[in-house]
């Protein structure tokens, strides 16, 4: 993705390597697919709804002439919904996934700039990280039955 993106390894996360060396070379991408869809969900609630950074610190808030500018129906990184519309993921590998935007100034929104604050967007907070273990908890008990 060109603009701003997160992405998950799985090699190298325990549960999935114990699962590997019981059961050999399972299919990954199932899983891979469950957790792509589920950052992008989490990323999405993060834009419309909770407009936090993953550790749980609020967005700064516009600056007093910006917020001039905005219609009532508008809110922190939503305006026209370009950014929260072009939130997908993709697997990009035999053990990868990422989600994330590809337009041009997500990575601005993420990581701010000399006249804008950032606004971090991607990444996980705790509960978005217990949810990811319990979707890989299933799958690997899943496979061990």
């Amino acid at each position: 993705m060109t603009g701003a993106s997160f992405q998950i390894e799985l090699a190298g996360i325990d549960k999935v390597d114990a699962v590997f060396k019981s059961l050999g070379n399972p299919d990954l991408r199932p899983l891979l697919d469950a957790l792509g869809a589920e950052g992008e969900s989490q990323t999405r609630r993060r834009i419309e709804e909770e407009k936090t950074a993953p550790d749980g610190a609020p967005w700064a808030p516009w600056s007093e002439r910006y917020a001039k500018t905005r219609n009532s129906g508008q809110s922190l990184l939503q305006s026209e919904g370009d950014l929260l519309d072009s939130i997908s993921y993709q697997v990009i590998g035999g053990d990868e996934v990422e989600w994330g935007s590809n337009l041009v100034y997500a990575a601005i929104h993420q990581f701010g700039s000399d006249d804008m604050p950032e606004r971090p967007y991607l990444g996980l907070s705790a509960e978005n990280e217990a949810d990811m273990d319990a979707i890989m908890t299933d799958w690997a008990e899943d496979l061990l039955q």
